[in-house]
């Protein structure tokens, strides 16, 4: 008579994502960052996009975590206002975007994903690089902003930790090097009367 050995039972979930913490905080250090470069707003059809380009730094640490399957929250944030001298300035508008990055071991590729869409890309450098990129995103209609008026745009990108898991997050949000957002880029935006709007420079 054969006798069945019983399958051992996978850990739970809780326990991987706090042995993948305990896992991540003996990874060498290196500095994360993220820094804005060449911010514009173009005029279109319906209103106006932005554009920038972001340079994206990943330590250890995250590298590990993504391949362990921790999906990283990114989130673009625009602002829009306009100064005010007799008082604080008018803000136009406020629009975020977010892009989740991930690893799917079955396939062994990352994915871009927002909303519905995704990207899938065979190296964790491909997938930044496009995640780098943003492109044609339209923050306001034609209505919101007058020709001819001074206004102040100001975008960032940053790391959410808020959208991980809540077992993670107890370590990432006491460790700086999960705090992972670049400065706020600012610059001025004068839409014209053709409807075209002039790129500023980041400040």
């Amino acid at each position: 008579m054969r006798c069945c050995r019983k399958a051992p039972e996978s850990p739970p979930a809780g326990l991987l994502v706090l042995l993948l913490a305990l896992c991540c905080a003996i990874l060498p250090a290196r500095a994360s960052e993220i820094s804005l470069r060449a911010p514009q707003i173009a005029a279109q059809e319906d209103g106006y996009a932005v554009s920038a380009d972001f340079n994206i730094n990943f330590n250890p640490r995250l590298e590990e975590a993504v391949a362990r399957g921790v999906v990283l929250h990114f989130v673009f944030e625009f602002e829009l206002t306009r100064p005010r001298w007799y008082w604080l300035d008018e803000e136009i508008v406020s629009r975020s975007q977010t892009r989740r990055l991930s690893y799917h071991a079955l396939t062994r590729q990352y994915r871009l994903s927002t909303g519905a869409l995704h990207q899938s890309f065979a190296t964790l450098d491909e997938a930044l690089r496009v995640l780098a990129r943003l492109r044609h995103w339209q923050v306001l209609d034609k209505g919101m902003v007058k020709p001819g008026e001074t206004y102040l745009a100001s975008l960032r990108l940053r790391l959410d930790l808020t959208q991980m898991p809540k077992t993670f997050q107890v370590g990432a949000l006491a460790d700086r090097d999960w705090n992972l957002a670049s400065e706020w880029g600012r610059w001025s935006f004068i839409p014209s009367e053709a409807g075209e709007a002039p790129a500023g420079e980041a400040r």
